[in-house]
């Protein structure tokens, strides 16, 4: 589904990215390791489509990323990716409810149509109950699987999860990741899983491992 080879990215001087690989099919759930500072979230912006590398290979179902314009890959992100980022990023003035409705929303998704697929997504993330409160008034687990429920309700074909677990304790970190990894996979997404927690990695079904800027990767099972 999405694979890159060779990649390269330096911010100046400092090269983050070098001969960098990765490849991911559908349903899979790959977990990104390393130490901080290692590359594995700018490998994540690069695979994402959010920042372009400086050289390599990278193909979305056999699309060369690098040849579209900014505006195909911002249709791409809004289309075929999803996103998880470490404190949720929820609109604070929106309720828990439009939040999860808004990538469908913006992608031209009438409002109760947008609202009705996002309460199925906050149902089943277990969240249903504070549809109508603002993040604020929810609790950090609870808001960090609204942010879940917005990601995979647009229906995308890879979740980008930067970790995700990152701000929870460890109870709400395993019950984000059962029901991050469980509604992934139910629905055929894969999930390219950014963190430095070999807990949370354990959800995955392989590992990639960042060090220097390159890549290493094996299966967990």
């Amino acid at each position: 589904m999405l694979v890159a080879r060779g990649l390269r990215k330096a911010y100046g001087p400092t090269p983050a990215l070098e001969d960098a690989a990765f490849e991911i099919a559908a349903g899979e759930v790959v977990a990104v390791m390393g130490p901080s500072g290692s590359g594995k979230s700018t490998l994540l912006h690069c695979l994402a489509g959010i920042v372009p590398p400086d050289a390599g290979e990278l193909r979305y179902q056999d699309r060369d990323m690098a040849a579209m314009s900014d505006r195909e890959r911002s249709a791409l992100r809004r289309r075929a990716f999803g996103f998880v980022f470490q404190f949720g990023q929820l609109v604070p003035e929106l309720t828990c409810g439009e939040n999860a409705a808004l990538p469908l929303r913006l992608g031209g998704v009438k409002r109760r149509e947008a609202a009705r697929r996002a309460a199925e997504w906050l149902d089943r993330l277990e969240v249903g109950d504070v549809a109508d409160k603002r993040p604020g008034e929810v609790s950090g687990g609870q808001g960090q699987r609204v942010a879940v429920a917005r990601a995979l309700a647009a229906e995308p074909r890879i979740l980008f999860a930067d970790e995700p677990t990152g701000a929870l304790d460890s109870f709400n970190s395993e019950r984000v990741m059962t029901l991050l990894t469980e509604a992934a996979r139910e629905s055929g997404a894969a999930v390219v899983l950014v963190t430095h927690d070999a807990r949370v990695a354990a959800y995955s079904d392989r590992e990639v491992v960042v060090r220097d800027g390159r890549t290493r990767s094996w299966a967990t099972a």
